[in-house]
């Protein structure tokens, strides 16, 4: 094959066979393939798009370029191994207990996560900051541990969908990070590569999303939900409101604190109900039980077992003790877990009050986040260490009255310098409504799509 005729195919609206993109994946990972030649592929893609068959074809290329993992004899019992993905938030803590719930439900969670891009956290990030913790696990541990503990958490490998790291990295200095067929193959080829049988996807719309209109996050969510039938998977994505922050805390050990209080039956309201939400789909995927209940008594009533099935395991302490067994067995302190106070704190906190009457009616998840990056508690370019200790916890959210005075959130910080100058982005976040109004009924869930 050509690649000068593939990108001219590309270029002027054909469609790529599926041996046209795996041609494409292996020279990327093998080098015949030039960067630029790559680069200019993908900016035809960028223009012309990819037919649903088009973007399932790239993404099981791009599964296929490396080492792919089968957990399928982990499972037993029938059961599938789960997985779940977030398209990254502000505030967004949920793999730290649903993963630990629907483990402690019977069911194998196997992730491979990321760090923090941008506004949005990581959840290797907010992992890191337990002392001891890590991500790096060879494939026999983390089948090891799957298999003991039901639950496991990694970093990606290099040997683990080499394409799209190679891709992904091209598309990041090309301008054609925005394109739906490469986000979703992106996200798809590392799910399916990692040995996922059941996937539950959570992208995420709004201010504080990559996705900020809520056709943009149907339109991606409806493609992965493709993608995966296509590959043989069962797959449901649930489109999330990201308007503002997710729960209270922002910022990685702050977050971890308040994972910890949700799966010690607390936590925010917004959070507990995603959880609940993320946690019931994971089940009804890979539990065949539910699912019999479900197709049996119908949608609602299998979806109500699976909310009984979370509850139980958090009330029971299951979800935590899972928790606590996870965090150790990847080195971690399972102390700084039962006891989340000892996590490190930053060194300074200040207070922001509101300046006026009124009710909240808007904050800003992307500037929440921008200005915990600029805190520390992210990154600004790729490499860039992180202060794990730093963030910011909202005590006024939409629908919330406040009088002048009234504390809007704290800012902790690692300096009085720094925790100024979020103070002041915060404060401009934040946005007012007149008078006494009630709070408005907003469910986290936006849409749900299945395959």
């Amino acid at each position: 094959m050509n690649v000068v005729d593939l990108i001219t195919k590309k270029r002027d609206g054909g469609e790529h066979s599926a041996d046209e993109l795996e041609f494409l994946m292996e020279g990327i990972v093998q080098g015949t393939v030039p960067e630029y030649q790559i680069a200019a592929w993908a900016m035809a893609v960028y223009f012309r798009g990819m037919t649903a068959a088009e973007s399932t074809a790239l993404t099981l290329a791009m599964a296929g370029s490396g080492e792919t993992l089968d957990l399928r004899e982990l499972a037993g019992s029938g059961k599938l191994i789960v997985d779940k993905h977030s398209s990254g938030g502000v505030g967004d803590k949920t793999t730290l207990t649903v993963g630990p719930i629907v483990a402690a439900c019977g069911l194998p969670v196997g992730k491979m996560s990321g760090r923090g891009l941008s506004f949005s956290g990581g959840t290797i990030d907010k992992l890191e900051g337990i002392p001891g913790w890590s991500a790096d696990l060879s494939t026999a541990q983390f089948r090891r541990q799957l298999r003991e503990v039901g639950l496991v958490v990694a970093a990606q490998t290099a040997t683990l969908a080499p394409a799209d790291q190679k891709l992904y990295a091209l598309r990041d200095v090309t301008g054609t990070v925005p394109s739906l067929p490469l986000i979703a193959g992106s996200i798809m080829s590392k799910k399916l590569a990692a040995g996922a049988d059941a996937i539950v996807l959570d992208v995420k719309c709004g201010r504080g999303a990559f996705m900020e209109s809520l056709a943009e996050a149907r339109g991606l969510a409806e493609l992965m939900v493709s993608i995966g039938k296509g590959a043989g998977r069962r797959v449901t994505a649930l489109v999330t409101a990201m308007d503002q922050p997710l729960g209270r805390a922002v910022g990685n050990n702050l977050e971890v604190r308040e994972a910890i209080d949700t799966l010690q039956g607390g936590g925010p309201p917004d959070f507990q109900q995603l959880t609940q939400e993320v946690a019931s789909e994971m089940l009804l995927l890979g539990d065949p039980a539910l699912h019999g209940e479900q197709e049996a008594a119908g949608d609602e009533a299998g979806r109500e077992a699976a909310k009984r099935s979370v509850q139980e395991a958090i009330d029971s302490g299951a979800a935590f003790d899972r928790f606590v067994q996870f965090v150790a067995a990847q080195g971690g302190d399972a102390a700084a877990v039962v006891s989340p106070e000892r996590l490190a704190r930053a060194p300074v906190t200040v207070e922001v009050e509101a300046t006026r009457d009124g009710v909240v009616s808007g904050v800003d998840a992307r500037a929440v986040g921008l200005a915990v990056v600029a805190l520390g508690g992210g990154r600004q370019r790729k490499g860039d260490e992180i202060d794990h200790r730093v963030g910011i916890v909202l005590t006024s959210k939409v629908g919330d009255s406040v009088t002048t005075g009234d504390r809007l959130c704290t800012v902790h910080a690692a300096d009085e310098d720094a925790a100024g100058l979020a103070a002041e982005r915060v404060l401009k976040a934040y946005s007012f409504s007149e008078g006494m109004q009630e709070r408005p009924e907003r469910s986290i869930v936006l849409d749900r799509i299945t395959s």
